[in-house]
């Protein structure tokens, strides 16, 4: 079984040597998405809950060009850069993740470059 990569001019090109998602059989990892326009490449958002949104939309951009969708999602890696924005980035993530049963979620608290307050990965597995 051999892997295919996946990729998607409607989520931000990856800015070093890897895919925006690798597929392997029925399991789909998606690389760490944040809130880039796909387009400019800026950042949109100021707030965690903005910046979530659109680093929702690059998630479901990748997922879709991998025949996918958030139902697939068995497991969110969520890297917050303040123990601060947990509230409103869980306040975000509850009306984006979609219909339960939920995937089984990380969250950690790291540094991210400038201006960046959250990033997200997402494993996936599709039928």
């Amino acid at each position: 079984m051999s892997k295919t990569a996946i990729s998607t001019e409607n989520a931000p090109k990856p800015v070093a040597a890897f895919s925006q998602a690798v597929r392997k059989g029925n399991i789909l990892q998606v690389a760490g998405q944040v809130a880039f326009d796909p387009a400019t490449g800026a950042i949109v958002g100021e707030t965690v809950a903005e910046q979530t949104e659109q680093t929702f939309k690059n998630i479901e951009a990748v997922l879709e060009a991998a025949g996918s969708s958030l139902a697939d999602a068995m497991m969110v890696r969520v890297y917050l850069t303040d123990v601060d924005h947990f509230g409103a980035f869980n306040e975000a993530y509850n009306k984006l993740i979609g219909e339960a049963p939920h995937p089984a979620r990380t969250t950690v608290y790291v540094g991210l470059p400038a201006g960046l307050l959250v990033e997200i990965d997402v494993l996936a597995v599709t039928d």
